[in-house]
């Protein structure tokens, strides 16, 4: 038996709060204190998302206080691209582009209302007023009076969250054990190939000699990054894959992770885009992406925005997966950016970015610690997806009523 439910406008689930952003020349508003949020902070399909770009001092807080958001607050992007959504970890401030529902929650459960917001993001899109940009653009008022079918009763609102919220939550628990991967073999790197304490030279004894990186172990080479990677441009035509080739554009890329295992369907994009094969490695070429970096899981298509490097030497590729990781090689692409408008990272000046190639015997050793660490990562986000897949089949039926769980119990 379905549950009874009743219409309601986005605005009656409580109070609806449009973000802004401090002035960028302004740095005094800038600090450590609580993350700004901005669209391209967040990761669709992801719940809460990970450290944000930038922060707010105390000065920040206080300038924007009528417009910060608690905990666990439903966020939507409404201008830009359309289709993103997160909940706060904690009180937050979220930028212009953004609407945030604070729920009533004596009459609402959270859970319940984020996932209801996850379901409305088809009718946002369809509301879209455009800018004259080209941007997608719907308005707080608009979007406030959004028209939403909900389930009366808030315990059983309770229960239907807590339901997808189980999903959710395995996989916030396997993105942990990624972190915890991708932290190692970043570490990993950092100790041997930048400050070149690896097995031979745990005490750092061994001759040093003067390289384009400065001081390095006699016996490394060191060669730009173009030796060592094919840079693909092969630009497919919309028309010439079939519909259900993976496609990513860079709000599919989380924060410099080997977990590229978030896409849709060729057919719901517009525009020429390149193609990539499953170990290739992505990097976002625009300003704020230069930190969406990862390792596809599969081969597809992404972004025109997007390089994409393949490793000519198998056996370099965690070692490449780790340069372009790195904090250096991201403050390259940041310092070398042209274009005022749009900042966009050089190609030019990235492939000589110097990269340090000992022996194979050190290559070996290290990638018999990153490779199985590269292929669990490839595991738990393909299990990820398949969870992402499950919980959005369920979400329209429970989030409408029509499944009464707690008959089903």
């Amino acid at each position: 038996m379905a549950l009874d439910t009743k219409l309601v406008k986005i605005k009656d689930l409580g109070t609806v709060i449009t973000g802004g952003t401090p002035p960028t020349k302004q740095r005094e508003y800038y600090g450590s204190v609580i993350p700004l949020i901005k669209p391209t902070d967040m990761v669709i399909g992801q719940r809460y998302i990970g450290d944000t770009e930038e922060s707010l001092s105390e000065i920040g807080v206080k300038k924007f206080k009528n417009k910060l958001v608690p905990a666990n607050t439903p966020c939507v992007v409404t201008i830009g691209t359309i289709g993103k959504s997160c909940l706060t970890k904690e009180i937050s401030l979220v930028n212009q582009a953004v609407n945030c529902v604070v729920v009533n929650t004596v009459k609402y459960d959270i859970m319940y209302v984020y996932y209801l917001m996850q379901l409305t993001i088809p009718t946002v899109k369809s509301l879209n007023s455009g800018t004259a940009s080209g941007r997608e653009n719907v308005s707080k008022s608009v979007f406030e009076n959004i028209d939403v079918r909900v389930v009366k009763d808030k315990k059983q609102q309770e229960v239907i969250g807590k339901q997808l919220s189980e999903y959710d939550s395995l996989i916030e628990n396997n993105n942990r054990r990624i972190a915890i991967l991708e932290d190692m073999a970043q570490s990993l790197y950092r100790e041997w190939f930048v400050n070149f304490r690896y097995p031979d030279n745990a005490n750092g004894n061994q001759k040093l000699i003067d390289s384009p990186l400065g001081q390095t172990p006699e016996g490394w080479e060191v060669r730009p990054l173009i030796e060592l990677v094919n840079f693909k441009r092969n630009t497919i035509k919309k028309g010439n894959v079939p519909d259900k080739t993976p496609y990513m554009g860079l709000e599919h890329f989380p924060r410099k992770s080997i977990a590229l295992s978030e896409w849709e369907k060729v057919s719901e994009i517009g525009s020429n885009k390149l193609a990539f094969n499953r170990g290739d490695i992505l990097f976002g070429k625009i300003r704020p992406n230069f930190h969406k970096v990862g390792v596809a899981q599969v081969d597809g298509l992404c972004s025109s925005d997007a390089f994409v490097l393949s490793p000519k030497n198998a056996a370099h590729h965690a070692l490449i997966a780790m340069v372009t990781f790195s904090n250096e090689f991201v403050a390259q692409a940041v310092q070398t950016s042209q274009g005022s408008k749009m900042p966009r990272a050089s190609w030019d000046v990235l492939k000589e970015f110097s990269v340090p190639v000992p022996a194979q015997y050190i290559i070996e050793k290290f990638n018999a610690v990153v490779d199985p660490a590269i292929k669990q990562i490839r595991v738990l986000s393909l299990k990820n997806r398949n969870l992402k897949q499950q919980r959005d089949m369920l979400l329209p039926k429970l989030i409408s009523g029509k499944i009464n769980l707690n008959e089903a119990n």
